[in-house]
């Protein structure tokens, strides 16, 4: 079985995460979507309404699993039996910094790191402009799946 972690904050999941998920769908038998518990950050959603999000949004599709975890990406996908890492890219610096993370990950473990390139028309979408056009009570409906709503 090939099964991936698609791991992030999810702060709010996008319609950019999304595209990612459903093409990735077609590459792996299982995607694991990981929401990252940093205590560290101040996130806008709590993990309780981000999972919700995500569970809803997917909740037709059996190959998804939606599930939490600290600590190191790496160690999650070794307790998880899962041999590969999904990421998104939008730009550039999307690239250089996944590059990094990519390569550091290779040499702790045995995990690749498959990247795909967000589509077009949703490539300019991230969680932080999101979080901004909600802050500034914006209508972000655009931006994220139907089961993002405040």
């Amino acid at each position: 079985m090939k099964r991936a972690v698609f791991p992030g904050s999810f702060d709010p999941i996008t319609l950019g995460h999304f595209d990612i998920i459903e093409r990735g769908l077609g590459l792996f038998d299982e995607i694991i979507i990981a929401i990252g518990v940093n205590a560290d950050k101040k996130y806008m959603f709590s993990l309780e309404e981000r999972k919700r999000f995500i569970e809803e949004s997917f909740k037709h599709e059996s190959k998804i699993k939606v599930m939490t975890y600290s600590g190191l990406t790496i160690d999650f996908c070794k307790k998880q039996e899962a041999e590969f890492i999904l990421r998104g890219l939008r730009n550039p610096g999307d690239f250089e910094f996944e590059k990094a993370i990519a390569h550091t990950n290779r040499k702790l473990s045995e995990i690749e790191t498959v990247f795909l390139l967000t589509s077009s028309g949703k490539s300019y979408i991230s969680s932080s402009i999101v979080r901004d056009v909600i802050r500034n009570n914006g209508d972000y409906t655009s931006l994220v799946p139907d089961t993002v709503r405040i």
